[in-house]
């Protein structure tokens, strides 16, 4: 539901800014809000799971983000869309996500990753989901309806998750709600601050993909979705083949890098893309590497994280952090976009710096935790 939810944004974004006639710089904030809630929550909520809330606390999110769909379906003006999809939705899957991730991973301490990634696929599979049903039940039953039909399902999802959450280890009640002193350990501060420009960055694609494939080379609105639709769906199959590799030979975050370092060729790339065609081979390729890149991104910060009670504390300070850079990651865009009249080729080479920016740091920060040991094992 969490990271599913955001990736499928861009279907709405599409009807928004086509059918209701909203300006895509405008819209965009609407998606960019909800990202920020989804991590800006986590800090909180990893700390409550730490104490033992973590059944409460997911009771409370996946109610949110239930009833923030719900509450979608109704709104007529851009407010209403933009408390229900953006804060409502956003805050609940920020209070849901955090606890399910430290669960997780206390379950594991071999083949973590490959746990953790094959985790993420589901992900991939909401992504996938959510447009997918927007899109062909809108034609049919019309929007409103389309998007209570995609409630009913995350109500079966919460209900499935609420059931069978079981919490591993014993609650850890004393203890700070930020682990400041985790920061005076430069792996950590480096992951950080990569974190926060990968971030930044992260859902452009996911975001513009389909008014660039409708704006400049053609596409009908259906196919340009089927183009988000079809990026989501390579991480299924790529996120626990990335996953069994990090266990099994590279580790996690050297095969993160080797990952990043792909997207931010990708998108350097897609400068040159002006075929149908040619945006196909993107999408296909695009996707496959940033499935990969996320599917490990948790298991990364894992594996410098020793004592797995404080991991809800940790990851949730990276992920409030990087909350920051969501915010604002997409209305950048879409500012480059509008200040050069439509045209992409300067928002496309601003994802591929930043996307380079942020592997520069992570190779750092690998240095950092490893030395120069070039084959080391991380």
């Amino acid at each position: 539901m969490t990271w599913g939810y955001a990736a499928a944004f861009g279907v709405y974004q599409l009807y928004y800014v086509e059918t209701l006639g909203l300006p895509a710089s405008q819209v965009s904030w609407i998606g960019s809000v909800q990202i920020f809630f989804t991590y800006a929550i986590c800090a909180v909520s990893g700390r409550l799971a730490d104490a033992g809330y973590t059944r409460i606390t997911v009771a409370v999110g996946t109610f949110m983000a239930v009833f923030g769909t719900f509450m979608t379906s109704l709104a007529k003006t851009y407010w209403q869309i933009f408390l229900a999809q953006a804060v409502c939705i956003g805050i609940g899957l920020g209070v849901t996500f955090m606890p399910a991730i430290s669960i997780l991973s206390s379950y594991f301490e071999k083949n973590r990753a490959f746990a953790l990634a094959v985790s993420a696929v589901g992900t991939s599979v909401g992504s996938v989901s959510f447009p997918a049903m927007i899109q062909h039940l809108t034609a049919r039953i019309g929007f409103p309806w389309a998007v209570r039909c995609a409630g009913f399902l995350a109500l079966a999802m919460a209900v499935v998750a609420n059931v069978l959450l079981k919490p591993r280890l014993p609650p850890r009640k004393s203890g700070p709600l930020l682990e400041l002193s985790a920061f005076s350990e430069l792996p950590y501060l480096l992951f950080s601050m990569a974190a926060f420009v990968y971030f930044y960055a992260l859902y452009f694609v996911f975001f513009y993909i389909n008014s660039y494939a409708r704006n400049v080379i053609g596409f009908s609105n259906s196919d340009s979705i089927n183009l988000l639709i079809i990026t989501n769906a390579m991480g299924i199959p790529m996120r626990p083949i990335a996953g069994y590799i990090a266990d099994r030979w590279t580790g996690p975050i050297n095969l993160f890098i080797a990952a990043l370092a792909a997207v931010f060729a990708i998108l350097y790339s897609w400068t040159a893309v002006t075929t149908r065609t040619g945006m196909y081979v993107f999408s296909v390729v695009y996707g496959l590497s940033i499935g990969a890149n996320q599917g490990l991104f948790v298991a990364s910060l894992t594996s410098l994280t020793k004592d797995p009670q404080k991991m809800g504390v940790r990851f949730g300070m990276v992920e409030t952090l990087s909350a920051l850079a969501t915010v604002a990651g997409a209305p950048t865009a879409g500012a480059i976009i509008d200040h050069n009249h439509g045209n992409y080729f300067w928002a496309q080479i601003w994802g591929g710096t930043v996307m380079a920016a942020a592997t520069v740091i992570f190779i750092s920060c690998r240095i950092s935790a490893t030395g120069w040991k070039l084959w080391a094992k991380v």
